[in-house]
C-alpha cells in the first residue's frame, strides 16, 4: 500500500475493554496527536468515533485526511466469552459428531474432583453425523451423501439455526467432501452462512479443526454487520482511504477477508502492542525484552528476542478458568505469542471467605468503571488503589479530561477492605497495589522460565495506561536489568496498528518422514500457499517485488504427540536439504526440551507459509524543547511508598519536558496525558535519544 501524498495522515484505532485509543499521524512530517474515549461496550463504533474524532481535532485534520485506517478490536473475543454468536450446527462424518466434546480426553487439573470443562459452542442436539469417509491419505472409502445433507439444511433452518460448520475427517488432505456438503446445504438453504474445516483450518488433529471451524461461523454474521456499520460510520465521517485491521498474528488484512475468517481477530489488540514493544526495544538499541501491556482490563506479557514477538500456532479463548491452561475451547490460528491474566486498572478487588485479600480476575470495565470514575461503580479497583497512594492525579487523569473522585476511592476501599481487615486505608491500598502486582510478576516470570529463558536478562518495556504505574516494581520482583516506559506509553497499541505489515499466513497438514520425503509434493505445497499469499497482498495493494515470504513446517519425532516449528529455506527443496532441516529441527529441539531427542527417525506434521508486504516505518516528531528554557518538574505530592516509612513528599515531573540526556532520580512521578510512571525510591532513570524514559535497575 503505498503513500503518495505527504499531506495525507494515518490512523490507528484501539478499541480496549475499558478504553478506545486512538492515534493519527501525519505521514510527512510525523506530527501526531491522540484520542481516548471510554469503551462503549452496546456499540464499540460509538466509542472509536469518539476518540478518532478527538485525536483529528488535536492533528487540526479531519477523517478526509486519512489515507489508511488500522483497527484493532475485541468483538470476536468477547462475542465467544458471552456466547453471543450465530446459532450453529456442526456437520461431522458419521460417528465423529461427539470430537469437539470428548476434546483431548485430559484434564487440565488432576486433583480437582469438580473440574468444570468447557462447553462446546454447538450443543449435541445441533451435531449431526453425515454419511461420508476420507481416508488418511485423501483417498475417498466411503462417498458423501449429499441428498442426505440437503436434507440436513432444511432441516436447519426449521430448528432456527443460522450457522453452518463442516468438518469431516481428514478433509485436510481432500477438501473435495466438505465442498461438496456447502454447495447441498447453500442449495437447500442459502441463507445459511457455511464455514468448512478445510478453509478455515487446514490441519491435522480433529478437535481443534471442528473447534475453529465452529468459532469462525459462531461470529461470523456479528463480525460482518460490525464491520459494515464501522465502514457506513467512518464513511460518513468522510474517510475514503484504505480500512484494514490487524489479526492476532500481527499482520493486516482487508475487512473482506478478516470477515470471512473472522477467528483471526482473536487477540487482534494486544498483537499491536507486541509489536510496538519490539519496535521500540531494537529502535533503542535492545532487540530482547518483555513487553508488558497493562490496561483497564487485562495485563499481557510477551517475551520478544531478536525484535520479533514469537508466534504460536493454537489459542484457546473462552476459559472456564479464564488463566488457566487447557480450561478452554481452542483455535489453530497464528497469534502472538503472550501471557494475559486478570490485571488491569479496573480489576476488583475484594476480601475471599477466609479473609484474604484478592484482586481480580473480574473487571469493573467501562461500565460502571472503578469507583473514582463516578459513574456509579461501587466496587475498590487498582485504580481506585493507586488514586489513594497518590500515584495518580485526580486533576490530571487523561490530561485532565476526566476528573477522579478520590473519596470515592477512599470509601470504596475503607468500606471493601481496611475496614474487614482491620488495617489502615493506606495499608489497604498499598496491599492491593502489591498483590496485583505479584499476580502480574508470578504471570510473567513462569511465562519466561517455560521459554526457557533467564527474566534477569530481559529489560521490561512497560506501556498501556497502567502499565508504566506498575512496571517499575514488576520490573524490580522479576529481576529485570532496567525498566522502560516509552513515550506515549497510554497508546502504544494504536502505534503498533501503524507498525505492521500486511501479512497472511497460511498451512497444510501432510505428514511425511524426513528421510523418505517426496520433495516434489512439498515444493507444490509451498508454491500453492504462496501463490495464494502473492494474490491476496496484491488485493491488498502490495507490489509483487515487496512481498517477503517465510517458510516453517511443524516437526516431531515419529511416535511423539505434538510437534515444535521449524524454519525452512526458500526456494525449490530436494534430497540435498534433508540433512539441512535435520540439524535445524534439532538445534531447535535442545533450544526447546535441553537435549536432543531419542535416535528415531523425524517427521514434517504440519506445512506452513507466511507473507507480508513491507514493514512500514512510523516516524513520531516530539516537540523539542529545552530544560534550560522549561522546568520539569511542575510541582510535588506526597505519595506512598513504603521503603520510605509511608507517604513521602514526591516530585511530579512533566513528560514531555524530559529531552534526550535528562536524569532523575526516585522516588518520582513522572506523567504525560494517557499514562503516568512510578519510580521507587533511590532509583536513577534517564532519557535516551528515542525519548524513551529508562530506569537502570542493577
Amino acid at each position: 500500500m503505498n503513500r503518495k501524498h505527504p499531506s495525507d495522515y494515518l490512523s490507528g484505532v484501539d478499541v480496549g475493554g475499558t478504553f478506545t485509543d486512538a492515534l493519527v499521524i501525519n505521514d510527512a512530517t510525523g506530527k501526531f496527536a491522540v484520542g481516548k474515549s471510554l469503551t462503549t461496550p452496546g456499540d464499540p463504533s460509538e466509542g472509536m468515533e469518539s476518540a478518532l474524532n478527538e485525536a483529528l481535532q488535536y492533528a487540526d485534520a479531519n477523517a478526509s485526511h486519512l489515507q489508511i485506517l488500522v483497527h484493532g478490536t475485541t468483538l470476536v473475543t468477547n462475542a465467544l466469552i458471552e456466547r453471543k454468536g450465530d446459532r450453529t450446527a456442526l456437520l461431522a462424518t458419521k460417528g465423529f459428531r461427539d470430537t469437539i466434546e470428548i476434546a483431548r480426553e485430559k484434564r487440565y487439573d488432576l486433583y480437582d474432583l469438580m473440574i468444570e470443562m468447557p462447553q462446546p459452542l454447538v450443543p449435541r442436539c445441533l451435531r449431526f453425523d453425515v454419511p461420508q469417509r476420507t481416508l488418511a491419505d485423501g483417498t475417498s472409502f466411503e462417498p458423501l451423501d449429499t441428498a442426505h445433507v440437503e436434507k440436513l439444511g432444511r432441516e436447519l433452518v426449521i430448528r432456527g439455526v443460522e450457522a453452518v460448520a463442516i468438518c469431516f475427517l481428514h478433509s485436510f488432505s481432500n477438501p473435495s467432501d466438505e465442498r461438496a456438503a456447502r454447495e447441498a446445504v447453500q442449495r437447500a438453504a442459502p441463507q445459511l452462512r457455511v464455514s468448512i474445516s478445510s478453509e478455515v483450518s487446514p490441519e491435522i488433529r480433529e478437535f481443534e479443526r471442528a473447534s475453529t471451524t465452529v468459532a469462525n461461523v459462531y461470529v461470523q454474521a456479528r463480525v460482518e454487520r460490525y464491520l459494515r456499520d464501522l465502514e457506513t460510520r467512518l464513511a460518513r465521517l468522510g474517510f475514503h482511504g484504505a480500512f484494514l485491521l490487524m489479526l492476532s498474528n500481527g499482520g493486516l488484512a482487508a475487512p473482506a477477508t478478516a470477515a470471512k475468517f473472522p477467528v483471526r481477530l482473536l487477540e487482534s489488540g494486544p498483537a499491536a502492542g507486541a509489536l510496538a514493544a519490539a519496535n521500540y526495544g531494537v529502535a533503542s538499541g535492545r532487540p530482547d525484552v518483555v513487553s508488558f501491556d497493562m490496561g483497564g482490563t487485562t495485563a499481557k506479557f510477551c517475551v520478544i528476542d531478536g525484535g520479533e514477538p514469537p508466534i504460536a500456532h493454537e489459542f484457546e479463548f473462552d476459559r472456564v478458568y479464564r488463566f488457566k491452561k487447557g480450561s478452554g475451547l481452542p483455535a489453530r490460528v497464528s497469534a502472538i505469542e503472550m501471557v494475559e491474566i486478570g490485571a488491569g486498572g479496573g480489576s476488583i478487588a475484594r476480601v475471599d471467605s477466609l479473609g484474604l485479600l484478592k484482586v481480580g480476575p473480574d473487571s469493573a470495565g467501562a461500565e460502571p468503571g472503578p469507583a473514582c470514575y463516578g459513574r456509579g461503580g461501587t466496587e475498590p479497583t487498582v485504580t481506585d488503589a493507586d488514586l489513594v497512594l497518590r500515584y495518580l492525579d485526580p486533576e490530571f487523569f487523561l490530561g485532565g479530561r476526566m476528573k477522579l473522585e478520590l473519596e470515592a476511592s477512599r470509601r470504596a476501599i475503607h468500606d471493601r477492605i481496611a475496614a474487614k481487615l482491620g488495617i489502615t486505608l493506606e495499608e489497604a491500598a498499598w496491599g492491593v497495589h502489591q498483590i496485583v502486582n505479584e499476580n502480574m510478576a508470578s504471570a510473567a516470570r513462569v511465562h519466561i522460565l517455560e521459554r526457557g529463558k533467564d527474566p534477569r536478562r530481559y529489560p521490561l518495556v512497560a506501556f498501556g495506561g497502567a502499565g508504566p504505574v506498575h512496571g517499575f516494581r514488576i520490573a524490580k520482583a522479576l529481576g529485570s536489568p532496567e525498566f522502560i516506559a516509552p513515550l506515549g506509553a497510554g497508546v502504544m497499541s494504536a502505534i503498533g496498528f501503524l507498525s505492521a505489515p500486511v501479512a497472511f499466513d497460511f498451512a497444510r497438514s501432510w505428514r511425511a518422514e524426513l528421510a523418505h520425503l517426496d520433495w516434489q509434493r512439498a515444493n507444490a505445497l509451498f508454491d500453492e500457499m504462496e501463490a495464494e499469499g502473492h494474490k491476496l497482498l496484491a488485493e491488498s495493494g502490495v507490489p509483487p517485488d515487496q512481498v517477503r515470504i517465510r517458510r516453517e513446517v511443524d516437526m516431531r519425532y515419529v511416535g511423539q504427540g505434538f510437534e515444535i516449528p521449524v524454519s525452512i529455506p526458500d526456494g525449490l527443496l530436494g534430497d540435498d536439504c534433508a540433512a539441512a532441516v535435520l540439524a535445524a529441527f534439532e538445534e531447535t529441539y535442545r533450544r526447546f526440551y535441553g537435549r536432543t531427542g531419542p535416535r528415531v527417525a523425524a517427521e514434517i506434521i504440519n506445512w506452513r507459509v507466511a507473507c507480508s508486504g513491507p514493514k512500514p516505518e512510523v516516524h513520531l516528531d516530539i516537540p523539542k524543547t529545552s530544560v534550560a528554557t522549561r522546568n520539569a518538574r511542575k510541582g510535588a505530592r506526597r505519595a506512598y511508598f513504603p521503603e520510605l516509612g509511608g507517604f513521602a513528599e514526591t516530585p511530579v515531573i512533566d513528560r514531555y519536558a524530559l529531552v534526550p540526556g535528562s536524569t532523575l532520580e526516585g522516588p518520582a512521578i513522572i506523567e504525560e496525558r494517557e499514562s503516568t510512571a512510578v519510580i521507587g525510591a533511590r532509583a536513577r532513570g534517564r532519557v535516551d535519544k528515542n525519548w524513551n524514559l529508562i530506569v537502570d535497575l542493577r
